[in-house]
């Protein structure tokens, strides 16, 4: 039993079959569209609240069937943790982040790959392949992993050491590609016939959407069903944000919402590779492809991306903002909040801190309005941006307590 109804075209409509593995629609993503009257008579909050404390407490709007074999690693709710003093840097008085870096592989991508898998084991999937610039593909790895499944991950040169360690540790055939994440995507593409391989690219299959979804899930239950003013996502594929907004209407067609409110969603991009930013800039509605891309937050580097029309029809529909970014101010960022909160933040976090800078400074945030930022990823995944030099002592000569 399932409360899925069918897969339905983002671009155009189309219904297509849930009860058999699919892809894309005039190359485009799928909804995974669910009996929503049917979910408001069975699922109550009192049994949600009753289940384990995990992101699959919520299976009436998840897609595996009844009795399907869950691909997990203990998936738990990740955190929410007012950032008082961060607030107060920026003249906010509701700051929270929700912590995502406490996932089981270190970064929110546990939740989309977790149910990606998930359901390519339940049809029968013995091989995937994904292009990733980041933890992506550590996830999948572990993931596949865990389900006996065979992984292939290609992943950019200049991808975080860490990230690409991972994957391989985890059993994946990890290659390094001299190109970006889309030209990785191509070999994943052009290689699909002769490898058979299902194609686990971000947007390609319809279930890290569900996933990512959890996220909003969490969100709402964990404010007592009264959604935020303002919501800060780091935006690559844009599946994060994407899902929550799903997850919001969801959630206000089975009437567990407080009020009507909607949050508005911010999609943040670094100045180095900004095509959605731009896009929303221009008022166009699909974003070309981002030239010369290039940006230390790795996850932010997706210079064209199947789903950014779907991000970009979120931020309008909410009343948010699309918005880059300085580059260069990255690690000032970073470094700060982590400073400030004692957080793990990643550079693509550092990203939103930005953007909370420049809108609360612009007045768009107002300093009495809840605001959460997601921190996708785990600082400590990132060497090549916490590098830094410390102040060294020698043991061979007598301790200066006036130079600490």
């Amino acid at each position: 039993m399932t409360f899925v109804t069918h897969l339905e075209s983002a671009i155009d409509g189309t219904e297509l079959a849930a009860d058999q593995i699919q892809t894309l629609h005039a190359g485009r993503p799928l909804w995974v569209r669910y009996d929503l009257d049917r979910v408001a008579a069975t699922m109550t909050k009192e049994l949600v609240a009753s289940r384990r404390n995990d992101m699959w407490r919520y299976r009436e709007l998840l897609p595996p069937a009844a009795g399907a074999e869950i691909i997990t690693l203990g998936e738990g709710m990740s955190p929410l943790l007012p950032c008082r003093e961060l607030g107060k840097h920026f003249g906010l008085s509701n700051l929270i982040v929700k912590d995502e870096s406490q996932l089981p592989t270190g970064s929110f991508k546990s939740r989309g790959l977790a149910m990606a898998i998930t359901m390519a084991h339940q049809f029968g999937v013995k091989r995937v392949a994904l292009p990733s610039a980041g933890n992506a593909g550590g996830a999948a790895a572990a993931y596949a992993a865990r389900a006996g499944m065979e992984c292939y991950v290609f992943m950019p040169e200049d991808t975080p050491i860490i990230n690409q360690y991972e994957a391989k540790l985890a059993g994946a055939k990890t290659y390094q590609v001299n190109g970006l994440i889309n030209d990785c995507g191509g070999i994943v593409r052009d290689g699909h016939e002769k490898m058979q391989w299902f194609d686990l690219s971000t947007l390609k299959e319809p279930y890290r959407i569900e996933g990512k979804k959890t996220m909003g899930l969490e969100l709402a239950e964990q404010l007592d069903w009264e959604l935020p003013d303002v919501i800060l996502y780091p935006t690559g594929g844009g599946t994060g944000l994407i899902g929550m907004w799903k997850a919001f209407h969801e959630l206000k067609k089975i009437g567990w919402l407080k009020s009507d409110k909607m949050p508005r969603m911010v999609s943040v991009q670094s100045d180095g590779c900004a095509p959605i930013a731009t896009a929303f800039e221009k008022g166009e509605r699909f974003a070309e492809l981002f030239e010369n891309a290039a940006t230390v937050a790795s996850g932010l580097r997706v210079p064209v991306a199947v789903g950014d029309f779907m991000i970009l029809d979120a931020v309008r529909e909410s009343e948010g903002q699309a918005v880059s970014v300085d580059e260069s101010r990255l690690l000032e960022w970073l470094e700060l909040g982590c400073r400030t909160e004692g957080i793990s933040f990643c550079p693509e976090t550092a990203a939103c801190l930005g953007a909370v800078e420049s809108l609360t400074q612009s007045g768009w945030i107002s300093s009495d309005e809840k605001v959460v930022v997601f921190n996708t990823g785990a600082g400590q995944k990132y060497l090549e941006a916490m590098a830094t030099e410390m102040p060294k002592i020698d043991l061979s000569q007598p301790m200066d307590w006036d130079a600490l």
